[in-house]
């Protein structure tokens, strides 16, 4: 727990070795990990909760990465199964294999994070007034519920923030909005940037109150039925002019089915979407823009209670702690992105090698849902570029896209990080933001322990730890996490000699190590390592050419015949002759080479050699 150092002024001043700026869904997963790291660690969270989108705002519908159970990720899903009775009872709704309680979230991870003993320590109800300091000497103010102030030092900063308020008081340079085409090199982006930002939603979580009651609320000022006719098919309702299929009113509800009679509301395009841009704004003009995005919901609640005849909805009274029964806060889809040490774009994700770089030898999170835009409420979204579900297959984040690139010992999380306005759509969602926290808590833990600068510690050992702690750092598909397997065809795929391939099966982003097919020589890629030709004919590799290759280019493999040896790496079907498969070659090369531990490389992917 951090430690009392003084009081002075009425101000409690404490220090802690990493201190987490938002205790949302990146900076719970970052205080967990850095403390199962051994480091003293702290949340300051202006909510009672924590979980962020996943819990205070409503968004209990995991998006994606149902096959990728990333870390402190699929901790989460596995409790979340244990706690429902199975994973089978978390598919109540269509939009999601993960459905949930937003409250049973809450409590879910206030158990994990409790697991972490006196290293982390919670402030809840705890609002940021001034964040100053410098790399390795930071300090965060903060004003508790019962109006006390906190001063908090510490080593490392993370932003955590739903909105990267951090990073800009710290100075952090920034982009928001729309990049133009020339800047990111995307095909899709529009030709000049703009200040266009996704629609935030203000969730609700309605509860069926029995056939005969009526939970219809007042009617909303401003109300107007037809600003949701194509919601769903109604009166109102006309499929010619529909943008998105019209499903019946049941289908909308059930879209986002929780337990216990529940329903959440997070209904795309017609629903309860909201267009405003409030990321620079005030304390006062943000909750002002909440204030009206809550009642546009209100107005929606209040077109399926009475125009749709579901008068039995209403807004649930037993999930979230407020007085009317909504979320804390409203679901942000964008944010603050800061200028990082490697830009990740569209591009970089769809064809991760042939971009100029090698970002995938970098990654720390996985994902695999779709660049999901929302836009439909902004007033000009016709003329916005068309990213209904741009193709791209499972991506991961580059490391330099945590790491602000003119400043030390701050790591942002959450939906701040370096990518571009178009990848931010898939990389938002809430796999992939718990995995990026979890990489900044170990990036964070490293920097201390070592005694370092966060930009001391190597991609490769940051890598090593996120693999240690049961996390993907390729999004393959072919393995899962607890095969004896699973690491080395991870390392071996970040280093680009053998490579995954990216497929779109229809919502599905996939990529496949290929772990049973053949070994082909024009499929294995050393030259970033290697100065001479390792004399491979294009063709089948077998077992005994891959052994003497490998043992030929310096590889540990004993002389003499290989079959213990083979067999002690867990490895069967011991014949000379036969083709290997890309498995074998793996974990041969993992095994006798080490290309990962052996060669670090840069936040772009560049291989350096010494």
């Amino acid at each position: 727990m951090a430690t009392l150092m003084s009081s002075v002024s009425c101000i409690r001043e404490m220090h802690t070795d990493v201190l987490i700026v938002g205790g949302g869904a990146s900076g719970v997963s970052a205080g967990i990990q850095s403390a199962r790291m051994g480091v003293e660690t702290m949340i300051v969270e202006e909510t009672p909760w924590i979980g962020g989108m996943l819990t205070s705002a409503g968004v209990s519908c995991i998006d994606g990465n149902y096959r990728l159970p990333s870390g402190i990720f699929g901790e989460f899903c596995d409790s979340l199964a244990a706690h429902y009775g199975g994973y089978d009872r978390l598919k109540t709704g269509w939009v999601s294999n993960v459905n949930f309680e937003p409250n049973v979230g809450q409590d879910i991870l206030t158990h994990i994070a409790s697991t972490c003993g006196h290293l982390l320590h919670i402030e809840r109800s705890a609002e940021v007034l001034s964040v100053s300091g410098e790399a390795g000497d930071w300090a965060v103010t903060v004003r508790k519920s019962d109006g006390n102030k906190i001063r908090i030092h510490a080593d490392i900063l993370i932003d955590g923030t739903e909105l990267g308020d951090v990073a800009r008081a710290c100075g952090v340079d920034y982009r928001i909005g729309m990049e133009a085409s020339e800047v990111t090199g995307e095909s899709i982006a529009p030709e000049k940037a703009n200040d266009v930002v996704q629609d935030l939603t203000y969730v609700a979580i309605l509860k069926d109150y029995g056939p005969d009651a009526d939970m219809t609320i007042e009617k909303p000022e401003g109300y107007d039925p037809t600003v949701f006719s194509n919601s769903c098919i109604n009166s109102l309702s006309n499929e010619a002019e529909a943008i998105q299929t019209l499903w019946s009113p049941e289908n909308m509800i059930t879209y986002g089915a929780i337990s216990g009679g529940r329903y959440m509301i997070n209904w795309p395009i017609c629903g309860n979407d909201y267009y405003v841009n409030i990321i620079d704004a005030s304390k006062e003009d943000r909750q002002a823009a909440f204030d009206k995005a809550k009642e546009f919901t209100k107005c929606f609640i209040y077109f399926i209670q009475t125009h749709l005849g579901m008068k039995n909805l209403g807004v649930a009274d037993d999930i979230f702690p407020t007085e009317d029964g909504f979320p804390l806060f409203p679901y942000h889809r964008e944010s603050r992105r800061i200028v990082g040490e490697a830009f990740f774009t569209v591009d970089a994700a769809a064809r991760p090698y042939e971009y100029p770089h090698a970002y995938y030898r970098t990654g720390i999170a996985v994902g695999d849902y779709a660049v999901d835009h929302h836009h439909f409420r902004h007033p000009d979204w016709k003329n916005l570029p068309d990213l209904h579900f741009y193709p791209i297959p499972s991506f991961n984040v580059p490391m330099g896209t945590i790491i602000p690139k003119e400043m030390d010992d701050l790591i942002v999380a959450e939906k701040s990080i370096s990518v571009s306005n178009l990848m931010n759509g898939a990389t938002r969602l809430q796999p992939v933001v718990m995995q990026l926290g979890q990489a900044a808590g170990a990036l964070a833990a490293l920097a201390v322990t070592e005694n370092k600068s966060v930009k001391e510690i190597g991609v490769r050992q940051l890598q090593e730890a996120l693999l240690d702690a049961g996390c993907y750092i390729m999004p393959y598909l072919d393995l899962p996490k607890n095969d004896r397997h699973f690491k080395a065809v991870q390392r071996v795929g970040a280093t680009g000699i053998l490579r995954g391939e990216g497929r779109n099966v229809g919502w599905a982003n996939q990529t496949w190590f290929r772990c049973e097919d053949p070994l082909l020589a024009e499929e294995i890629f050393v030259s970033d390592y290697v100065d001479f030709n390792i004399g491979l004919k294009p063709g089948p590799v077998s077992v005994g050419t891959l052994i003497s290759t490998v043992r030929n280019a310096g590889g540990r493999i004993p002389a003499g015949p290989s079959e213990q040896w083979w067999e002690r790496l867990g490895l069967n079907d011991y014949d000379l002759e036969r083709t290997a498969t890309r498995l074998e070659a793996a974990v041969v090369l993992d095994a006798a080479a080490d290309p990962f531990g052996l060669f670090e490389v840069d936040y772009n992917g560049n291989v350096l050699r010494h």
